[in-house]
């Protein structure tokens, strides 16, 4: 802490980091979802990891199964119970060719806040980067 900021400022910054959290969290529709570092990107932040505590730790009343890590893999030790979830609202899901691993298709699910069509939410083939490394989960 620097010696200008007194610790109920700090309070208040991070009150305020968690109530813009979970604001974006609230408003990510049915079969959608944003990546951790998606949501700090539209408060402004580049704190991904200070998303994941705030869904850590405040997350159980919002839908923290809409916020996944950067890979579209679900928080750790919660698969099975966001599965259901993934099922009951449609969201695009990628399985592993065994067919024993999931994770959520952010080609086809990505969340924007504020922008209905959002970052590749569309099946357009002109989204389609060439230059992308293979997806070992196709």
């Amino acid at each position: 802490m620097s010696p200008s900021r007194s610790p109920a400022t700090d309070a208040g910054a991070s009150d305020d980091f968690v109530s813009r959290v979970l604001e974006v969290v609230d408003a990510i529709p049915e079969g959608r979802a944003m990546a951790y570092g998606d949501v700090a990107a539209a408060i402004g932040s580049r704190a991904a990891r200070g998303v994941g505590q705030v869904m850590a730790y405040g997350g159980a009343g919002h839908p923290w199964w809409r916020v996944v890590r950067a890979s579209g893999h679900p928080a750790v030790d919660h698969e099975h119970i966001a599965l259901e979830y993934y099922r009951a609202e449609g969201t695009p899901l990628r399985w592993s060719r065994d067919g024993t691993v999931f994770r959520v298709d952010l080609d086809a699910a990505r969340w924007w806040p504020d922008d209905a069509s959002s970052p590749g939410g569309g099946d357009d083939e002109a989204s389609i980067d060439p230059d992308r490394p293979v997806d070992p989960f196709d």
